[in-house]
């Protein structure tokens, strides 16, 4: 599995790339802070309910979720269902909102 860190990702962000960025947390924790990116909560990634990414099986897909953990998972599935390009998010957002949300 591919990392990527939070500050590759803020980086990339500032200049305005546009990326596929894929928030496996629930919907609840989205609510309270995201980082923009669709919301496909892990249980829809683990059931393999995933036709809303099917499009992006060749393109970078970095996948995020509290801390990092869910997301891992979540990459490691995209993985196996045939996904070229994950990256997982390391720290998810806990150390996102601690570097960047003072």
């Amino acid at each position: 599995m591919t990392i990527i860190t939070n500050d590759e990702l803020k980086q990339r962000l500032d200049k305005g790339e546009q990326l596929n960025l894929i928030d496996v947390r629930e919907p609840h924790e989205n609510a309270d802070f995201n980082i923009g990116g669709l919301l496909l909560p892990l249980g829809k990634v683990q059931t393999m309910q995933v036709d809303d990414i099917e499009h992006l099986k060749g393109e970078e897909v970095i996948v995020y979720c509290r801390s990092g953990n869910r997301s891992g998972q979540a990459a490691l599935i995209l993985d196996t269902l045939g996904f070229t390009n994950v990256k997982n998010l390391t720290g998810g957002m806990l150390s996102w909102q601690e570097k960047f949300s003072k």
